[in-house]
């Protein structure tokens, strides 16, 4: 609601130091990661044994062994048991990487979910609600992926690559002299094919948020879509959003589907020219014959990275256009850091603005100067144009916003100076727009206190003329209400959130029109009900009613950013 929100946005590219600072959310398992690891690296090794041991093999059938020497049986029960060793090593790596992906990104949803509830509410006004649900969803499962399916990967693809270039070496420097010349060769292909896989990735995951955006707004509008008869237009809005995404999608795929065969093409034609070279040194007499099997197994073992490396390509570039939506989020500054301030203490509802001046960035002033004292247990309406400032008055006063200039004081503390949390306890707020959960009745006027018993719930709800009707619902206080509670009409729902404000029981109260839903006759009830409660309490009244008005001490209009009786 402040400029806060807008603070520390990052629309620069994602630079590697930027990706990298993200691993830090994603990487909190260490042990388990240094395990997963070491199975790897048995794996790489027992593969990298694997063609040392075959040449032997075929060293003992060109000639067999002597007396005493380890023979074809031997040998083959010890090829057996490494190859034993390497699937359970296999099985095991498979297990701690499914696991712990799964716990790493449920880790990241968590660290990204507290986050954004700390994000000012400006963030929100200028976000569609679906973009913000698919950084939780896909962007933060692309990370996870990329971490445990890639990144961890790298080192044995590293090791194994190393390994069968120095076995290869051992066997033959010339041969491995070739093969290393080729490697350059791999990643210049990579990169020319695969400089279209970073923006189109970015592209994709930029069109999958607009996509689930316009999806989860939709739903929400639904009766709005069907009142005006409007299914064919957002039938073929969300039809074109869907094909521009399937577009990027088969170009993505297309960059993918031609980028490994390429190097696995490339690669097997550097093997057979491997094998080729080898056979010619053989007929000069400079290698066995055996040795051919091995050269080929540790080419075969070359190949292998270096065909992973370009699934790694494409991994990095579809995992950076993740990155770079969470990385703006998580540059976002959240509210106010309050670490250390001390609770604020019970108050009478004392209530001082001094030259308070408030805009929101990019708008003209919304309050400028305003000078206000709400005495303690006093009920004060609230009256103007809309957009006059009264609501951003009381987001001031919860601080959901910063004045620019002035102060704000309860019961003389300047409420800057107090945990927002203790703050926002002690005041209760009915909106004129009610937001509820999809639960039932009770735990939605329980909300602010859920350990409150059934006769604290029912004597708010009586409060707020809402037990009457409460009783006639199918399960009375256990009736699921919906999302938002379309199961109940607008004055039903709207009495549930004042029920819900008045069982918190705070010292200062605010409603925002909160009986607009009301029928006459229930709006009569509900003030000849409130007069003694809200005696209890400092209020503020939001509201052009005359009803409303009847229950003020004092009613004061806001216009042209200030306040006059």
């Amino acid at each position: 609601m402040g400029h806060q929100g807008q603070a520390g946005h990052a629309t620069d590219p994602v630079t590697g130091s930027r990706f990298t600072s993200l691993l830090a959310y994603v990487t909190p398992h260490g042990a388990v990661l240094l395990l997963a690891v070491a199975f790897m690296l048995g794996e790489s090794a027992i593969a990298l044994a694997n063609p040392w041991i075959a040449g032997r093999f075929a060293d003992l059938v060109i000639q067999p062994p002597t007396t005493g020497e380890i023979g074809i049986p031997e040998l083959t029960a010890l090829w057996a048991l490494l190859l034993a060793v390497q699937n359970g090593l296999s099985f095991g790596n498979r297990y701690l990487l499914g696991s712990m992906s799964e716990t790493m990104l449920a880790n990241l949803r968590t660290r990204l979910y507290d986050h954004l509830q700390s994000l000012p509410l400006a963030y929100y006004h200028q976000q569609r609600r679906g973009e913000v649900l698919a950084l939780l969803g896909n962007d933060a499962a692309q990370i996870g992926n990329f971490v445990t399916g890639t990144l961890v990967s790298l080192l044995p693809l590293l090791l194994t690559f190393i390994g069968a270039f120095y076995m290869l070496f051992r066997i033959s420097p010339t041969i491995a002299a070739l093969a290393g010349l080729a490697v350059p060769l791999f990643f210049l292909v990579m990169k020319l094919i695969g400089r279209r896989m970073r923006p189109l990735s970015s592209e994709w995951v930029r069109t999958h948020a607009a996509m689930f955006a316009t999806l989860e707004e939709n739903i929400g509008m639904l009766p709005a879509i069907k009142s005006f008869t409007r299914e064919a237009h957002e039938s073929r809005r969300f039809q074109r959003s869907n094909r521009k995404l399937l577009r990027i999608a088969k170009g993505r795929l297309l960059i993918e589907s031609l980028l490994t065969p390429t190097v696995q093409l490339l690669a097997g034609i550097g093997l057979l020219l491997l094998l080729y070279l080898s056979a010619l040194q053989v007929y000069s007499g400079t290698l066995q014959a055996s040795d051919l099997v091995s050269i080929l197994l540790y080419g075969m073992l070359l190949t292998r990275p270096v065909s992973g490396l370009a699934g790694v390509y494409g991994s990095v570039q579809t995992a950076r256009g993740a990155a770079g939506r969470l990385i703006e989020a998580f540059a976002l500054r959240p509210e106010p850091d309050d670490v250390g301030a001390p609770p604020l203490g019970s108050v009478s509802g004392h209530i001082c603005l001094e030259n308070v001046h408030f805009s929101y960035p990019g708008r003209p002033p919304v309050l400028t100067g305003v000078d206000l004292e709400i005495r303690a247990g006093e009920t004060i309406a609230l009256t103007g144009e809309n957009g006059s400032g009264k609501s951003s008055l009381v987001h001031l006063l919860m601080r959901f916003a910063d004045p620019d200039h002035g102060r704000i004081l309860v019961d003389g503390t300047d409420i800057r100076s107090v945990s927002i949390a203790s703050l926002r306890s002690r005041i209760g707020v009915v909106a004129q727009h009610v937001l509820l959960l999809n639960g039932s009745v009770r735990e939605n006027i329980a909300y602010g206190r859920p350990a409150a018993d059934q006769s604290e719930i029912e004597a708010a709800a009586r409060a707020a003329q809402a037990h009457g009707f409460i009783q006639r619902l199918p399960q009375g206080y256990a009736t699921h209400i919906g999302d938002q509670g379309i199961r109940l009409s607008g004055g039903q729902r709207q009495r549930i959130a004042l029920a819900r404000a008045l069982l918190k029981d705070p010292p200062i109260l605010v409603l925002d029109e909160a009986t607009a839903m009301f029928d006459p006759d229930g709006e009569r009830a509900f003030i000849e009900v409130c007069r003694e409660v809200l005696a209890q309490r400092t209020v503020i009244l939001i509201t052009h009613r005359p009803a409303g008005l009847a229950l003020a001490d004092r009613v004061l209009i806001l216009e042209q950013g200030r306040i006059s009786a």
